[in-house]
């Protein structure tokens, strides 16, 4: 019979039918392990004083996932920006809570959580949602590893639907110019031209102030987003990503459709922030509404029916197919690195390889000369080394 242990202890022993039994004394109570397999105990109890060290309690041991998800989120919403928070809360309370709420943490497994998401799948749910709400629960359960309440995260390993790439629709250089031929009566005509010629994202454009504009300097700084949260209306955040605040130099035929967006708009804004864009009657911009009159434009352009964001994906395209470098492009674009924005415009690389084979073949090509003039003491007239007019004066 093996001998009792002090707390958070833990003993081995094989019993009589040829089992063997881990157990270990941990808060008052016993907690046991029966396996065939005494290696198998011993990992079990390796396993279990490692989540105690951890920060394991009983309690948290026999958490289901709601309440777990819970606690996790009243925490994780104060360390990101309100948007991504109320993004969570309807993924965790919508999406995960009422499916696999019930299950208790220790009990959660990989095979589990894989039937959940085709399940999802089997329900319409939309691929890119799917994988959000597998990037939600792997986040969360991550930090259950890590506060020692799990002992590995079962996320890892499951089977997701497949991701398929969302197909990008962009504008020929033709196609932009009867797009801002056919705003030309729009209010955010300027808007428009902002997001053609620079890329920037809705919320970037729409969080603008007069003050980032520098006239003299034909510069103009992005450093916020203005964003619509549910239940907490617009908000001021800071922009995507670190890269994403960054200051872009304007053409001359940018800045003057801003002079004259000022001349007609300025006055009437209401906000009290003194921004660039506004509504009709000088208000914040809500998307909705704002989507219908792109979406006109596009139709009495005669134009395919792409995204708004797809202005963005226009404004790269044409950059890199136009001979803009990479680096250059990623910084208008506010990415991290190049390597990202080449990554997603791999597209228009390849129709650059095709220029590129195409530039190096005629750098390369041998230019035909007569050799036998060479050895008559003739001179041979080559591209490289040309033979003066007059051979009798030259030195």
């Amino acid at each position: 019979m093996a001998n009792k242990r002090g707390n958070n202890e833990g003993s081995i022993y094989k019993r009589s039918n040829g089992t063997w039994r881990a157990q270990i004394s941990f808060e008052g109570k016993r907690l046991s392990f029966t396996s065939n397999s005494r290696a198998e105990c011993h990992e079990w109890l390796r396993k279990t004083m490692i989540l105690i060290d951890r920060g394991m309690t009983l309690q948290n041991r026999n958490a289901s996932l709601e309440e777990f998800m819970v606690e996790w989120y009243e925490v994780k919403k104060t360390t990101i920006k309100p948007k991504t928070a109320y993004d969570y809360e309807r993924i965790i309370f919508k999406n995960i809570v009422p499916y696999l709420g019930k299950v208790k943490l220790k009990d959660l497994t990989t095979h589990q959580i894989t039937n959940f998401f085709a399940k999802q799948h089997e329900m319409d749910r939309g691929i890119r949602t799917i994988h959000y709400i597998h990037s939600v629960l792997r986040m969360a359960l991550q930090h259950a590893v890590k506060t020692g309440v799990m002992d590995r995260n079962p996320c890892i390993g499951a089977l997701l639907p497949r991701k398929e790439e969302n197909e990008m629709r962009v504008l020929t250089e033709n196609q932009v110019t009867q797009f801002l031929i056919s705003a030309e009566e729009s209010r955010y005509k300027a808007l428009y031209h902002l997001a053609i010629t620079t890329g920037m994202r809705y919320g970037e454009l729409t969080g603008l102030k007069w003050t980032d504009i520098d006239w003299e300097r034909g510069t103009i700084r992005i450093q916020r987003q203005l964003q619509y949260v549910p239940r907490k209306g617009f908000q001021f955040n800071r922009p995507k990503t670190r890269n994403s605040i960054r200051t872009i130099i304007l053409g001359e035929s940018t800045l003057q459709v801003l002079r004259e967006h000022y001349q007609k708009f300025a006055h009437q804004d209401r906000t009290g922030e003194n921004l660039i864009f506004t509504n009709g009657i000088g208000t914040l911009i809500y998307f909705k509404r704002f989507y219908k009159d792109f979406k006109r434009i596009l139709e009495s352009a005669k134009l395919p029916d792409i995204r708004f964001h797809d202005l963005r994906h226009t404004a790269a395209t044409l950059m890199i197919s136009n001979g803009i470098p990479a680096v250059i492009v990623s910084k208008i674009l506010g990415h991290a690195n190049p390597s990202i924005t080449m990554n997603i415009y791999a597209h228009v690389s390849i129709e650059m390889q095709s220029e590129a084979a195409k530039l190096m073949e005629n750098l390369v090509t041998p230019i035909p000369v007569n050799l036998d003039a060479d050895f008559k003491g003739e001179n041979i007239k080559s591209p490289l080394h040309p033979v003066a007019p007059d051979s009798k004066n030259s030195v």
